[in-house]
């Protein structure tokens, strides 16, 4: 069952981030198996910002036992882009290792026993690229938080990451917030003004119309940003 936000306002219910922390924390439920929750949505929607503040309420002050593994780690190379006459389109499908990815998640999922860290990889902003071994991953983590634009992709390897996530969240952003923030994004990382703006029209927005489009196949829809709790406010929006 798929959870709207429109379908909890029927229920007399107002979703909040403590509303979120509930769900996320059902999904882990008694600890003894994995969990891989995503965060879906377009480019500048606030997945990553959400799912930061996620792991850091539910860890709280104690062992970690909440892991943020971002999709943007799997970033192809600009030397690969290149080889290949993608980068003009990076931040494309095509542009990550989707494969790899889908293996880094099945491997999560799988090792839960071991005593070693599983290290995955990061992204580097202010070099626009992939960083191996970035995020490393503490065995005692039983929930893995994993943000991207594609997770709800149903084309190519794309399917394998859905496959291998129990549940995946879209994030629903107002649309002009969206876009100022991608401008905002690419002028602080070395982007012109100009040259951000062409660059989130030519390729940013193409991309976010794609994901834009699977936004029906996500377990939760989020509104962001997220509302704080109501005085006397009931916790909702469980699956």
């Amino acid at each position: 069952m798929r959870v709207t936000f429109q379908e909890t306002a029927t229920l007399c219910c107002v979703l909040t981030f403590d509303d979120l922390l509930v769900r996320a924390r059902a999904l882990a439920g008694d600890g003894r198996r994995r969990a891989l929750l995503g965060i879906a949505g377009g480019p500048g929607a606030g997945k990553t910002t959400l799912a930061e503040r996620l792991v850091r309420e539910l860890n709280g002050t104690g062992d970690p036992w909440v892991a943020h593994v971002p999709m943007d780690g799997f970033h192809l190379a600009d030397v690969e882009l290149d080889r290949l006459g993608r980068r003009h389109r990076k931040g494309a499908p095509d542009t990550f290792d989707a494969a790899g990815y889908a293996a880094l998640l099945r491997r999560l999922r799988e090792e839960t026993d071991g005593e070693d860290l599983v290290y995955a990889p990061g992204f580097e902003r202010e070099l626009e690229q992939p960083v191996a071994g970035a995020v490393p991953v503490p065995p005692t983590a039983r929930l893995i938080v994993t943000e991207g634009n594609y997770l709800l992709v149903g084309t190519d390897a794309w399917t394998r990451v859905r496959a291998a996530l129990d549940e995946v969240w879209f994030c629903e952003t107002d649309e002009d917030e969206r876009v100022r923030r991608l401008i905002a994004r690419h002028e602080e990382f070395g982007k012109g003004h100009e040259e951000a703006v062409a660059w989130v029209l030519r390729s940013d927005q193409r991309n976010a119309e794609l994901v834009a489009a699977t936004r029906d196949r996500a377990d939760l829809v989020v509104p962001l940003p997220v509302r704080p709790r109501p005085a006397g406010g009931v916790v909702g929006a469980t699956r």
